[in-house]
C-alpha cells in the first residue's frame, strides 16, 4: 500500500511572500513610494545611489541582510536604487509582519539601532569636516609646544603581552586573534551598518552559518569566556557542548570552539 500524505493547509510565510528577480533588474528605483522592506534569502543585491550623475554602490548586500526599511518605519520614498546584482530572491515584509518579525527576533531591532547609529556618526563627522575645528586663542593647544630637554626621557612602550590568543580554523589553519581589548565580537561583516566584528570570519564561513554578531570573547580577571549574542541562530559550541545564550562560559587553551558550522581551536602561546 503506498503511503498517504496529509497537508495541514497552512501556507508558507517565506514562500508566499517571497519575489524572484534576475540579475539586472531593478527591485526598487530612487524616488519610488514604497510601502515594503525586503530581506535577501538568496544572491546579491546591490543599493546605488545616483549622484551628479553618476551611479555609486552604497551597500552590497547578501543573504541575510535587509533594505528598504524606511518605507515601512516612516512611509518614505526610495532613497536609492535596489539592483539585483545576481539572481535573487527576497521576502518582502510590510508594516504588520515587520512589527511581528521585532517582537519575534529582537537582532532585527538591534541591527536597525546599529544602523542608525552609524548613520548619526557619519553625519556629524561631517558636520565637524564642514564647520572646521574649533580653537581657543587662549588654549594651550593654540601654542607651540616647549622643547623637549636633553635630559628628558622617551615615554615607555606598552610591554607585550606575554600571551598570543587566538582562535585557528581547522579547516584552513587561518588564525583569527582577540587583539588587546577586554571584549573581541565574533562574527561576519555587516554591509548594512558597515559594522565589522573584531573576529570577522567571513572568509572562511561560506555556507554563512556565522550571524552577524555571532558572540563576544570576554576578558574576568586574566580568564577568558565567550558569550553567545541573542539572536544567533546556529548556535555555539565549546567542546562539542552548545552554551547558552547570554550566559559566559570559560574557554581554555586547546578548547574546540565551534561557531555555526566553524570548527575552530582555542590557542593561548607563550
Amino acid at each position: 500500500m503506498k503511503p498517504v500524505f496529509k497537508t495541514t493547509g497552512k501556507k508558507d510565510p517565506v514562500k508566499e511572500f517571497s519575489a524572484s528577480f534576475k540579475a539586472g533588474d531593478f527591485i526598487f528605483r530612487q524616488g519610488d513610494l514604497g510601502s515594503e522592506m525586503y530581506i535577501v534569502l538568496e544572491g546579491e543585491v546591490h543599493l546605488v545611489k545616483k549622484l551628479r550623475g553618476e551611479s555609486l554602490v552604497l551597500s552590497r548586500l547578501e543573504k541575510g541582510d535587509f533594505f528598504g526599511e524606511m518605507a515601512v518605519i516612516e512611509s518614505a520614498s526610495r532613497t536609492s536604487d535596489a539592483l539585483a546584482h545576481t539572481a535573487v530572491r527576497l521576502l518582502s515584509i510590510n508594516a504588520a509582519r515587520f512589527d511581528d518579525m521585532l517582537r519575534k527576533n529582537p537582532e532585527i531591532a538591534l541591527r536597525m539601532i546599529r544602523k542608525y547609529a552609524m548613520r548619526l556618526q557619519e553625519a556629524n563627522a561631517l558636520l565637524e569636516t564642514l564647520a572646521g575645528p574649533e580653537v581657543d586663542p587662549d588654549s594651550s593647544l593654540s601654542k607651540a609646544p616647549p622643547a623637549l630637554s636633553p635630559e628628558a626621557p622617551f615615554p615607555e612602550p606598552e610591554p607585550a603581552r606575554s600571551k598570543v590568543q587566538r582562535l585557528v580554523d581547522n579547516a584552513t589553519g587561518r588564525a583569527f586573534f582577540f587583539g588587546r581589548t577586554d571584549e573581541a565580537t565574533i562574527g561576519r561583516a555587516d554591509p548594512v551598518t558597515g559594522i565589522l566584528p573584531d573576529i570577522d570570519l567571513s572568509s572562511v564561513d561560506i555556507d554563512r552559518s556565522v550571524s552577524r554578531r555571532h558572540a563576544k570573547i570576554l576578558r574576568r580577571d586574566g580568564m577568558y569566556m565567550i558569550l553567545e549574542e541573542v539572536g544567533t541562530i546556529n548556535g555555539t559550541y565549546v567542546n562539542d557542548q552548545r552554551i547558552p545564550t547570554g550566559q559566559p562560559v570559560p574557554i581554555n587553551n586547546g578548547d574546540r570552539l565551534r561557531v555555526g558550522l566553524i570548527n575552530m581551536k582555542v590557542l593561548f602561546e607563550s
